[in-house]
């Protein structure tokens, strides 16, 4: 949720950061998050932690984790308090549903629309989509992980395993973090996108 908010900032910011030492990364999305995160300014590590910061650990790209799904939009849903790690809640709605094929079987999870965002210049297509796999507690975060979408203007969007990240709350507990609801489970490892952050 928090990465399309600083895009602004990385384009500012991340031809300073290339100057100083090359930004690692194997594919355009691992590079503007570590810039992101190298960045005192829009990371949302302890200080302790960026000074010796080098890069995020991912899974290794695999293109089976790009996925066309089909969207089927839920438009009389009610808006509900998302839990957070903290006392906040967060406004959401379920946008829709996402029906897709991944490693031969067919997975569905909820796509969410945050109330507050959507209101924020250039977020009005916004959507937030939560999820959990067997990978958490293990070689992924164990709180579950987030992908940015944005609406399609058809029924089916791309959905990137490789572009999902950690909520901010892996890397410090000041931030507050909505809670992957338990309905948004794929019972697979997911092996793509941001792995758990090792602490120091």
């Amino acid at each position: 949720m928090k990465s399309f908010l600083i895009a602004i900032v990385l384009i500012s910011t991340l031809s300073c950061a290339q100057s100083k030492t090359p930004v690692l990364g194997d594919t355009e999305f691992q590079r503007e998050l570590n810039a992101e995160y190298k960045d005192a300014t829009s990371s949302p590590l302890k200080d302790k932690d960026r000074k010796t910061f080098k890069g995020l650990d991912f899974f290794t790209f695999d293109s089976t984790y790009v996925v066309n799904a089909y969207l089927k939009r839920t438009p009389n849903t009610e808006w509900f308090d998302m839990k957070t790690t903290t006392s906040r809640v967060s406004p959401e709605r379920i946008y829709g549903i996402l029906t897709f094929e991944l490693k031969g079987q067919s997975y569905t999870l909820n796509v969410y629309q945050g109330k507050d965002i959507i209101k924020r210049e250039g977020l009005a297509d916004y959507l937030f989509l939560p999820f959990l796999d067997d990978t958490n507690g293990e070689e992924s975060y164990g709180g579950g992980r987030y992908i940015d979408l944005r609406i399609p203007e058809g029924d089916t969007i791309e959905i990137d395993f490789n572009k999902a990240y950690n909520p901010y709350c892996a890397y410090n507990e000041k931030y507050s973090c909505p809670i992957v609801p338990r309905v948004n489970y794929l019972a697979l490892e997911v092996r793509a996108g941001v792995k758990a952050f090792k602490k120091h």
